[in-house]
């Protein structure tokens, strides 16, 4: 049975799955209950002056017969007093000292103000903090979560403010509502940041009753923007992570958040360099035992592969994730389409007809059967038959060998710059 312990900045837990801070984390009852289930560690519902809330103020994305494909939130922080929550996380420490909790805070971008809650919270014993840049509602129109999140300054100035007094480990948990999401993880290490965090929720309204014509949710019929997590946002969010871990300027632990549903996304935040996941949609949609599937999904994975330890696999896919300029041009793949196992729906006809390369004719056999067929000098590899088949192994991406070095787009521009450097300018 293979090592699940890992160690954020300093942080250790029994496995890579955390909690997120969220409704799960509510209380000391929910964050034991989790423990009890096996979560590794929790996130607290982050912390700070109380507030109030609002109802309804949850809403959900379905499709295609899946229930919660994304969902959509405009709660905001804690509504409970900060002393309530510091007795709990004493309780729940007390009880389960080898389990990680962290602290989640917010308060207004005022040195005094993060001074004070620092020094209250780690007073009662929490593994970590971690610094809430992202929430994109309510919080934000009083100049917190996004709003300090979205201005690298910000984020670097009250990150130092944190760390002046701080004596564990401070993940700085980032927005995912800016351009670039680096700018902002540099801005937290130059702050002193010992992990980031990402991705906090994404701004999003989940839809309009078209018969009352209410937002969802709606507050005694009026709405606003919140935020959006689950399945939906995972690879917007792999992406950050990924984007983050390639940064050489950007060289701490990352704690990746963002639609983990199951042990397989954990370990595709993992390799994409993530040295643990945060998981919040699932849990409420599923309840806390699902981390159970999770913990035993990812022993087996890594028996499986010979890895002894979950931290072996940690950013092994980041060397694979480049730009664009730097993909080889002769690189070609084509579709095949296996008539045995091919049910004639035509939907890969009907998609490559209208809306890509007409690469695929209808024939027919010498039975008199129909069948499909690609002219594989005219595919160019670009998956979406394979993407729409409803069948599996009806349709395979086969590499076709070009016989051409690797060329990627960067190469062949310095290349032609090169060569037009190299002619005179006279003989032209």
């Amino acid at each position: 049975m293979a090592d699940l312990r890992i160690n954020l900045a300093g942080i250790e837990s029994p496995n890579p799955f955390w909690l997120a801070s969220a409704p799960p984390t509510n209380s000391g009852y929910q964050v034991q209950r989790a423990f009890e289930a096996g979560w590794g560690g929790a996130v607290w519902k982050t912390l700070g002056d109380p507030i109030l809330n609002v109802s309804s103020r949850f809403a959900a994305v379905s499709f295609n017969g899946q229930k919660v494909a994304g969902f959509n939130n405009i709660e905001l922080i804690t509504d409970r007093p900060l002393e309530v929550n510091l007795k709990e996380i004493y309780e729940t420490k007390k009880k389960f000292p080898n389990h990680a909790i962290i602290a989640s805070l917010m308060v207004e971008p005022k040195q005094e103000k993060w001074h004070e809650i620092v020094k209250k919270v780690e007073a009662i014993g929490v593994d970590g903090l971690e610094l809430n840049f992202g929430c994109p509602h309510g919080m934000a129109e009083r100049g917190m979560g996004a709003a300090s999140g979205q201005v690298p300054e910000l984020v670097e100035k009250q990150t130092y403010w944190v760390k002046e007094v701080a004596k564990t480990p401070v993940i700085v948990k980032l927005t995912p509502n800016i351009t670039d999401i680096t700018v902002t993880a540099e801005a937290a290490v130059n702050g002193g940041a010992d992990a980031i965090s990402m991705i906090n929720t994404i701004n999003s309204l989940a839809g309009v009753d078209i018969h009352s014509w209410d937002t969802i949710p709606h507050v005694g019929g009026k709405g606003a923007h919140g935020g959006y997590c689950g399945p939906a946002v995972k690879p917007i969010a792999l992406h950050m992570v990924g984007d983050c871990a390639r940064n050489p300027r950007i060289n701490i632990p990352i704690s990746g958040i963002g639609g983990i549903s199951n042990w397989q996304n954990a370990v595709e935040y993992m390799l994409m360099g993530a040295t643990g996941v945060q998981v919040c949609t699932a849990a409420m949609h599923h309840g806390f035992r699902i981390v159970e599937d999770m913990i035993d999904g990812l022993n087996n994975y890594l028996d499986e592969k010979g890895i002894a330890s979950a931290m072996d696999i940690v950013g092994k896919s980041v060397r694979k994730y480049s730009d664009w300029g730097d993909l080889d041009l002769n690189y070609k793949i084509v579709a095949q389409i296996n008539n045995d196992v091919c049910i004639n729906c035509n939907k890969c006809h009907i998609a490559c007809e209208d809306t890509s390369h007409q690469c695929i004719d209808m024939l027919m056999d010498e039975h008199g059967n129909n069948i499909l067929r690609v002219r594989e000098e005219d595919c160019v590899g670009c998956n979406l038959c394979s993407i729409v088949c409803p069948v599996d192994g009806a349709i395979d991406m086969v590499e076709m060998p070009s016989g051409l070095p690797v060329m990627t787009w960067n190469e062949r521009q310095a290349a032609l710059g090169a060569v037009s450097c190299s002619v005179d300018p006279i003989s032209k």
